[in-house]
């Protein structure tokens, strides 16, 4: 079955962690032994897998901050650095898509075509030759966008969804572990992100932040990689009350793999043993009986967020075994369509809307 994959960290992976995703996550692995860092020599996302694991889209994100709180390779002394880590990842992905082996998605017409390829393969029951990666590019933390005003530019080169913040105090909103809410340089980015047709990603999002967004921009929205606070209690994961506003605005809501987000208890010391897959369905479960529906939740695994196998669940291996998602929800009475529509098909739909226009 298809998968579409809505929060992926790709180009930070192969710029500041210089691994080279065209090769397989096991040769990733072994390059890295001996480097010291959480998730060194552990990786679990690279091309060939996702392949292996009909990923047939994925939302890829620029990751780049600049909160007055640096920290190597990721938080930035400037923005003026964080704008420039930001354009070197866009320009990772165009790489990609030219030599083939990734296509950035940019509108409805788009998307249908590549969708059509990869539905079109996968009903041929292949393992070998699969399509190009769809990219759909993603900021998490808009740090990286000097001004309001320049958020054409940044659409221009293929940004289609927004995360305004990250960890911390954004130059645009609070984000987590934060009670900031929007500055006014971000209440005029919603402004031109709901002229241009930008989603919002409402992920890291502090409490007052997301109130904040949804009152004031009225565009399209969704969670790219959330659980739920009411099974994992932490400002990271949103409430039941912050998942019905999603749903209610018909957002969707992807599941994330990191195994902090589904184990309360857990921490850099434990085994990641007592977590597992099933997890992950509990909180898409969650999603669903709440809305009374399988229509808002997805995937978004996290799965290269700086961790690897040590911080994922432990019946997973590479993000090839995503696909055990499927087979979970079938043992607890989800039909096929159901699943379907929770590993791509509600994603998708999302990004058909946003786009009609």
């Amino acid at each position: 079955m298809l998968i579409i994959d809505a929060h992926l960290d790709l180009a930070w992976n192969a710029l500041q962690w210089d691994r080279d995703l065209t090769a397989s996550a096991y040769t990733v692995r072994v390059h890295e032994v001996g480097i010291s860092g959480p998730g060194r020599a552990q990786g679990t996302v690279a091309l060939p897998e996702l392949g292996r694991g009909r990923v047939a889209l994925c939302f890829a994100t620029t990751l780049a901050r600049s909160t007055g709180r640096p920290a190597p390779g990721i938080d930035y002394h400037s923005p003026l650095q964080a704008y420039a880590a930001a354009q070197g990842q866009i320009a990772y992905y165009r790489a990609l898509e030219q030599v083939g082996l990734a296509r950035i998605i940019r509108n409805r017409d788009g998307l249908d075509a590549h969708i059509a390829e990869w539905e079109s393969w996968d009903a041929a029951i292949s393992s070998t030759g699969t399509p190009p990666l769809g990219l759909v590019i993603s900021m998490e933390s808009a740090d990286p966008i000097l001004l309001p005003d320049d958020l054409a530019a940044w659409r221009d080169v293929g940004v289609r969804v927004i995360g305004p913040t990250h960890y911390g105090p954004g130059r645009y909103a609070g984000g987590t572990g934060t009670e900031l809410g929007f500055t006014e340089a971000g209440i005029a980015l919603l402004d031109g992100m709901r002229c241009l047709g930008v989603i919002l990603d409402l992920t890291h999002c502090s409490d007052q932040a997301f109130w904040q967004a949804l009152d004031h921009y009225d565009g399209p929205v969704l969670a790219s990689h959330n659980n739920c606070r009411a099974l994992v209690p932490h400002q990271r994961q949103f409430s039941d009350k912050q998942l019905q506003a999603i749903i209610a605005r018909d957002g969707v809501i992807g599941a994330a793999l990191d195994i902090w987000m589904l184990d309360s208890t857990w921490n850099p010391s434990s085994s990641n043993r007592t977590v597992l897959l099933t997890h992950v369905v509990d909180h898409i479960d969650h999603i669903c009986q709440m809305s009374g529906s399988n229509r808002h939740a997805g995937i978004g695994s996290d799965l290269d967020g700086g961790f690897g196998r040590e911080q994922s669940p432990h019946d997973l291996d590479t993000i090839t075994d995503v696909q055990q998602i499927g087979e979970l929800l079938a043992r607890r009475g989800y039909g096929t369509q159901d699943i379907a529509d929770i590993m791509y098909g509600n994603w998708l739909r999302l990004l058909r809307q946003c786009w009609s226009e």
